[in-house]
């Protein structure tokens, strides 16, 4: 089991078009033995650290396998769906790791 944890900041502006490309790949996720464990928007209240940028949403996911995480990346719905994340994402950090 693997564990997926995304940092996703969005472009000013860009929210509809990352939650269009959201409602997209999410879905397709369960299709590779993978689950969307928490999907957190963070307020300003539940923000520890200052100077540091709070994402827009944070994500942690778990897939049976590396393979299955590789395979949900490529899957073709998803794919043509990546022009909205391109045009919505400004960055994004992705931690992957596993259970201790």
């Amino acid at each position: 089991m693997i564990y997926i944890t995304q940092l996703i900041y969005v472009k000013p502006g860009q929210e509809a078009i990352f939650d269009e490309f959201e409602n997209v790949a999410i879905p397709i996720v369960a299709r590779y033995n993978g689950r969307m464990l928490f999907r957190i928007r963070p307020t300003q209240e539940n923000h520890i650290m200052q100077p540091v940028e709070a994402p827009y949403e944070i994500h942690l996911a778990a897939f049976n396998s590396e393979a299955d995480f590789e395979a949900f990346k490529a899957d073709k719905e998803r794919t043509k769906f990546l022009h909205l994340k391109d045009a919505s994402i400004e960055k994004m950090l992705l931690i992957k790791g596993t259970a201790l």
